[in-house]
C-alpha cells in the first residue's frame, strides 16, 4: 500500500487566518485518510503566544496521525528584536514542538524536517547551515535503498516560477547538490503562498541531469495571503508514495461550495525504479 502524506503550509494564525477555510479543511482531511501530516511552516502571523495556542488547538483537531512540523519565518518574532535575537523559537518550542529539525518514519518514507529560519540574518528568505545538511546525511545514511527520502523546509529552493520576483533560499544550490548525493527524492515546502510542483532540474542542472529532486511547494492553506495566480486562494497537497511512483494531488478551496476539491494530479517516477536490476531486485 502507498504511504499517504497530507501537506499543508502557511496557516498564518492571526489577522490573515481564514476560519471558514480551516473548517473546510478539517471536514476534508478525514476522508483523505492520510498516514502522516506535514506542516511546512508559518503557523502564525506574528509569533505571538495567542496565535501559537490557537494553532495548537487547530492541529489537535486534525486526525490523530504522525505529524511533522517545521517553523517558518513568521514563527519567529519580527519586531520584538531582543526576543528574535536571543530566543527566537521559545514560543514555538513550548507550544508546537521542541525539535526544530524533526525526523519522522512512516510506512516506506523517512522525512527529515529542517528549520530554514534565520532570525539573525536572512529573516525573509531563510537559509540552511552545513550542520543541518550533515544532520540530513546522518539521518538518511542508515536507511534502506527502497525508503523514500523526503526533506521538509519552509523556505523555497526554487526561484519564482511566475512573474513575481522571489529570491531563493540562501545557498539553495549547495543544499540541492547535497540532497542529490544523499538520494533525497522530494522536498516539501511553503513560503511563496502559491504552489509549484516540479523538479530542481527545471531551474538548476546540478551535477547530474538524471538526478534532480522533486519539489512540491504548498500555497497558503488557511490564510487570505495567497499570491500571484493563487491570490486569495487556498491550497494543500496529498502525496502518495508508492514503490515506483510519487503521485502528488493538488487541492484548491472553492468558496461557493465551501469545500476543497482536487484540481490536478502529478505523477513522478521513484528513484528506486532505476535502481532495480533485470530480475527486479534492488542492488546492494
Amino acid at each position: 500500500m502507498p504511504t499517504r502524506i497530507l501537506h499543508i503550509s502557511d496557516l498564518h494564525f492571526g489577522p490573515p487566518f481564514a476560519s471558514p477555510v480551516a473548517e473546510a479543511l478539517l471536514r476534508t482531511v478525514p476522508s483523505l485518510d492520510p498516514d502522516a501530516i506535514v506542516v511546512s511552516g508559518d503557523l502564525t502571523q506574528r509569533a505571538r503566544r495567542a496565535q501559537f495556542e490557537a494553532c495548537r488547538r487547530f492541529l489537535d483537531r486534525l486526525p490523530d496521525r504522525p505529524m511533522l512540523v517545521v517553523p517558518g519565518n513568521h514563527d519567529v518574532p519580527l519586531y520584538r528584536v531582543l526576543e528574535r535575537l536571543f530566543r527566537p523559537h521559545a514560543l514555538y518550542r513550548e507550544i508546537i514542538h521542541a525539535d526544530l529539525n524533526p525526523v519522522l518514519h512512516v510506512g516506506n518514507v523517512v522525512l527529515a524536517g529542517l528549520d530554514s529560519t534565520a532570525p539573525r540574518s536572512a529573516i525573509s528568505n531563510g537559509r540552511l547551515h552545513v550542520h543541518q545538511l550533515r544532520h540530513c546525511e546522518a539521518v538518511f545514511a542508515s536507511e534502506p535503498e527502497d525508503m523514500a527520502r523526503i526533506v521538509v523546509a519552509h523556505h523555497h529552493f526554487a526561484p519564482g516560477h511566475d512573474r513575481l520576483l522571489d529570491v531563493p533560499m540562501l545557498r539553495a544550490r549547495r543544499a540541492i547538490d547535497c540532497f542529490v548525493e544523499q538520494k533525497v527524492e522530494m522536498i516539501l515546502g511553503g513560503h511563496l503562498h502559491r504552489s509549484y510542483i516540479g523538479s530542481s532540474l527545471d531551474f538548476y542542472p546540478g551535477h547530474d541531469r538524471e538526478r534532480g529532486v522533486i519539489i512540491v511547494q504548498c500555497g497558503t492553506t488557511t490564510s487570505r495571503r495567497g499570491k500571484g495566480r493563487e491570490r486569495d486562494e487556498n491550497t494543500f497537497n496529498v502525496i502518495d508514495v508508492g514503490t515506483d511512483t510519487f503521485t502528488v494531488t493538488h487541492y484548491l478551496y472553492f468558496e461557493a461550495a465551501d469545500s476543497f476539491a482536487a484540481v490536478s494530479k502529478h505523477v513522478f517516477p521513484r528513484r528506486a525504479r532505476y535502481l532495480k536490476s533485470d530480475d527486479g531486485a534492488v542492488p546492494a
